[in-house]
């Protein structure tokens, strides 16, 4: 097996992605493990410090459970102006509890 070329980039980006997502090795570990992965979880934390090299086969399998632990996690959302308010935007005066014109839109 030669050296690829990629291998130090994709290394990069992948603990750019596991640190952003405040993903720990130990929980990378086990996904990718569970998803028929073939190294040690000292092997893992080994290739992501680059001391160790990985097949591409096994850098992938990281890549999609580190990408699947990320689609798992909540994304940060903006606020609303009413999110900041102790009770709800009804009680400002609109008995009715009907929804308000001015009221921010629905959450996906």
């Amino acid at each position: 097996m030669g050296f690829d070329p990629h291998e130090p980039e994709q290394r990069r980006r992948l603990r750019a992605a596991i640190r952003a997502a405040d993903i720990s090795v130990p929980e990378l570990w086990l996904k990718y493990f569970g998803m028929s992965g073939d190294a040690g979880e000292y092997e893992v934390e080994a290739y992501l410090q680059g001391l160790l090299s990985l097949p591409p086969v096994q850098r992938d399998l990281l890549a999609l459970a580190a990408n699947e632990l990320i689609d798992e996690r909540p994304r940060p959302r903006a606020p609303y102006s009413n999110d900041f308010t102790s009770e709800p935007r009804a009680a400002e005066g609109n008995d009715d509890g009907g929804s308000q014109p001015d009221a921010a839109p629905p959450r996906p």
